[in-house]
């Protein structure tokens, strides 16, 4: 019998037994998905007209400033440019970095306060032989504010942009004390900064004095005057110091390539922070009075002195380093007094009941003493402020106080 075979049938396998379908790895668009997407609905020129107004917006920001009337913005030039500085208007330029030589002392420490204002970065060099820390004091937590011990007599080694040296003692009785110093810090002192600013390229300001004119023949006296002055005079170390000082800075410009020198023949000056006990006509007559002394006036009392406030001597002198002229300028105020004259003021200002006592001039006093400031007028657009009847007040109260705490 013939057997028929029939093929078994193949079996598939049970769903519980069927594999597990593998996942699908979700797609990654590739660049050509991103940039089909923004060419796609205009999308890319919305990015761009965004990106346009946000950018325009922060770079027209610093040019705008809004009136409190219209509260509506109002342009200032995109590129204007400052006259002088040469950045352009609504850039703050970095703060400068400024080193005072003697700026512990009583005109020093009042230019220290009025750079520090402005913004700039100060560091005073000081021997302390006739500043006082106490001057100072008050920027001692300033960040901007440095104060370095040192004697300008030994070289020093700073990165700065301008230099004011006015390190000297500038009273007859610290300068007499050690008359050589005092030429040596006028001399060496110089020279050293002098040589900073060359290395550097800083601009330099030496602060010298009216002493240049000695005992002048010329009233009132211009800085084209060359003076009348004792060379071998006790107060020559002062006097000639100086005027070597001025030859130095002139040489150092013209052989040297010093930037801009600057020269400030500083004439009397008064104010907060003078020494009690300096010798200074005004600081003598302050300090007397209040002491209810005599005030001390050597010779007949009729010499003639200028007396300007240590506010606008600072105004003077940042004016000058800020300008472009070389050489010297007057410094000072042009209103004369004669000694008794100043007395007198003293005198209704402190105690009418006050004493005059005459004694023996010093030797080389000179006889009068005005300052001719036309040139400063006209260069620097600069004036004396504050009169001796405004400015004298101010002073007693810094010397009442001070002699308080004796």
């Amino acid at each position: 019998m013939k057997q028929l075979h029939k093929s078994s049938p193949t079996h598939a396998p049970s769903p519980a037994h069927a594999p597990a379908p593998k996942a699908a790895k979700p797609s990654r668009p590739g660049p050509r998905s991103w940039i089909g997407y923004l060419l796609r609905e205009q999308r890319l020129l919305f990015v761009l007209l965004g990106a346009l107004i946000a950018s325009t917006f922060f770079l027209l920001r610093p040019y705008l400033s809004f009136s409190t009337s219209s509260h509506l913005p109002v342009a200032r030039p995109l590129f204007s440019f400052a006259a002088r500085s040469g950045v352009p208007a609504g850039f703050r330029p970095p703060p400068r970095r400024v080193v005072v030589t003697g700026g512990a002392g009583f005109v020093g420490s009042h230019l220290v306060d009025r750079l520090l204002e402005q913004g700039d970065s100060v560091i005073v060099v000081d021997n302390f032989f006739t500043g006082r820390k106490e001057n100072v004091a008050h920027h001692l937590r300033n960040p901007r504010f440095e104060l370095l011990r040192h004697d300008v007599v030994e070289p020093i080694l700073l990165e700065v942009d301008r230099i004011y040296h006015l390190a000297c003692p500038a009273s007859p009785v610290h300068y007499k004390y050690n008359p050589i110093k005092t030429i040596k810090t006028n001399v060496m002192g110089t020279l050293n900064m002098l040589g900073l600013a060359k290395r550097i390229g800083a601009r330099f300001l030496l602060t010298s004095t009216s002493e240049v004119y000695g005992d002048p023949l010329e009233h009132p006296q211009k800085e084209s005057y060359w003076g009348h002055v004792n060379p071998i005079g006790v107060r020559s170390c002062y006097d000639e110091g100086k005027r070597t000082a001025e030859t130095l800075t002139m040489d150092y410009h013209r052989g040297g390539g010093v930037e801009v020198v600057r020269i400030a023949r500083i004439f009397n000056t008064y104010g907060p922070r003078m020494c009690l006990d300096d010798g200074r006509v005004v600081s003598n007559f302050v300090a007397q009075a209040l002491r209810r002394q005599p005030m001390t006036v050597y010779g007949d009392g009729k010499q003639t002195r200028s007396f300007q406030y240590v506010s606008d001597l600072v105004a003077g002198l940042m004016a000058l380093m800020e300008s472009d002229h070389i050489g010297p300028f007057n410094l000072g105020n042009p209103g004369e007094f004669t000694m008794l004259e100043l007395a007198q003021v003293v005198k209704e200002t402190i105690d009418p009941m006050a004493t005059i006592e005459f004694k023996p001039n010093t030797a080389d006093d000179p006889h009068m003493r005005k300052p001719d400031i036309t040139k400063a007028k006209t260069l620097l657009h600069w004036e004396p402020k504050v009169s001796l009847k405004e400015g004298l007040p101010l002073m007693v109260t810094d010397f009442r106080q001070r002699i308080s705490d004796e």
